[in-house]
């Protein structure tokens, strides 16, 4: 993991490898950006004008290098794009200098130190110039031998924050939040990046048992055999096929002050081939990330411990594996779920559905004041948003509205969704209380109104559906990797905060 540090140094003093400055977009050519002083003045002023020979334009997530002025120690100067100038008396957002910030960090690969001397007014800005910087550095190397990039490179090592305050309650704060979240939200990343030969249910159920130990949070494991003592016939439906057995993971953090309690519950499809109802080719190559949102549960659990928020939080992780053989669910079955209620699966690659049904009837009989699932559901749902957004389906207007708010806050794009009531019809069954699959248009609202069905009543509930975001199969953006991303993590985090201080309900 990079390491961070606010800094009160000089820029041309500091030893590091690069000197990290923002440049703006203005409407005559590129600006610099606050926190550039020291380097503008080196250059006599004419920084600006030196940047727009070199090509720079100051257009978000643009680099340019050059050569750093004579009596800094730093070799390099790494100027990084923040988009629009703002209006006078107005700054940059969290977000632009998140992004830059991670653009800046992963153009660095391979270096020691770097000292950043991007915008930095506040706490708030050093809080989202960390995040940004420690995301964008992140690097999945497990599996290489080097423990490097492609290019045999390590992740960008040492981070300081220039006009940092070290001894700054307030920054101090922001620095510590921005290293417990992104540190949990990389790990989640990893869980999702790890091969599924790796990481089936019972292996996933350990790290989240290593870490619940570690972290003061209780954890309670279901196997096979508890779960078919307790009645999950979702669970247990999803992962009959595959010789990997299910398991519903339970985390449990509370604190002493705590006035309200949430339940976060995540989609655990360690691999998902579609079972009988089989994935074309093409289509299952990266279904190892089918558990991105019980990644995203587990990370934001451990995060709010380590940040030891005043809410109760339980994280429910539902775990299996789906996978086609001899003992798989068919098409045409049956499942009695944990509920009561039975379902009759017209399609085994509707399977995060089950899952989540059984988990959110088990947090729903806790009686918390809301819960939110996660889950990487269905493609209708890319189709709609594409892959960087995100779909929010509530049975509370209000309480949607508040995810989609704190999710604007914290950089994750998502929209708010319906759910229409004339839909539900279409997953009227013959057999059973109700099928697994609905018409076929507003195929992302149709699994939304399925997993209503399975909430309790008068319990505040939203469904994020992260399916295009969750993967990023594209190149790297922002602070944004190529693979596993973590989404929805920091929403979750947000939430946690937000009725911690008592402004959620």
């Amino acid at each position: 993991m990079t390491a961070l540090t606010l800094s009160t140094a000089a820029a041309p003093g500091l030893r590091a490898d690069a000197i990290v400055i923002g440049v703006g977009k203005g409407g005559k050519g590129p600006v610099v950006a606050p926190g550039a002083d020291a380097v503008d003045k080196a250059y006599d002023g004419r920084l600006a004008g030196v940047l727009e020979t070199l090509g720079a334009s100051g257009a978000e997530g643009e680099i340019t290098k050059l050569p750093a002025p004579a009596g800094f120690k730093a070799p390099l100067v790494l100027a990084v794009g923040l988009g629009t100038e703002p209006e006078e008396g107005e700054a940059y957002g969290a977000e632009a200098l998140r992004r830059a910030a991670g653009v800046a960090a992963r153009a660095l690969t391979g270096a020691k130190k770097a000292a950043f001397a991007l915008p930095l007014a506040d706490a708030a800005d050093a809080g989202a110039i960390a995040e940004g910087a420690l995301l964008g550095a992140y690097s999945f190397d497990a599996y290489k031998d080097s423990g490097k990039d492609a290019k045999g490179k390590a992740p960008l090592a040492e981070v300081a924050l220039l006009g940092g305050k070290p001894r700054d309650k307030e920054y101090k704060a922001a620095v510590e939040r921005a290293l417990a979240v992104t540190e949990e939200l990389n790990r989640a990343r990893d869980l999702i990046n790890t091969p599924p030969n790796d990481l089936d249910p019972e292996a996933f159920a350990a790290v989240a048992q290593t870490a619940a130990k570690e972290h003061g949070i209780k954890v309670e494991v279901l196997d096979e055999k508890a779960l078919e003592k307790g009645g999950y016939g979702g669970i247990l439906g999803v992962g009959a096929g595959s010789a990997a057995g299910p398991r519903l993971v339970k985390l449990s953090y509370t604190h002493a002050d705590a006035t309200k309690h949430l339940a976060f519950v995540g989609k655990g499809i360690t691999y998902d081939s579609g079972g009988i109802s089989l994935k074309p080719a093409g289509h299952n190559e990266t279904m190892k990330c089918d558990m991105s949102g019980a990644a995203a549960v587990f990370a934001a659990v451990v995060a709010a411990a380590r940040l030891g928020l005043a809410v109760n939080i339980t994280g429910w992780l539902a775990l299996a594996e789906n996978m086609p053989s001899g003992s798989a669910t068919r098409p045409g079955d049956v499942l009695r779920m944990y509920s009561g209620k039975t379902v009759e699966v017209l399609n085994t690659d509707a399977e995060g559905r089950l899952v989540l049904a059984d988990a959110l009837w088990a947090a729903s009989a806790e009686k918390p004041d809301a819960i939110v699932d996660v889950a990487t559901l269905t493609g209708a749902m890319m189709l709609a948003l594409g892959s960087r957004t995100f779909g929010v389906m509530a049975n509370d207007d209000a309480f949607r509205a508040a995810i989609v708010d704190a999710a604007d806050e914290v950089g994750e794009p998502s929209w708010p969704m319906p759910l229409p009531e004339h839909l539900r019809k279409g997953m009227d069954s013959s057999t059973a209380d109700i099928a697994n699959m609905g018409e076929r248009m507003g195929g992302g609202l149709v699994a939304g109104l399925f997993l209503k069905e399975f909430v309790g009543e008068g319990i505040a509930w939203a469904h994020l559906d992260i399916a295009g975001p969750a993967f990023n199969e594209s190149g790297p953006f922002g602070y944004t990797p190529k693979g596993g991303t973590g989404s929805a993590v920091r929403t979750l985090v947000r939430l946690a905060e937000l009725t911690a201080a008592g402004d959620l309900g």
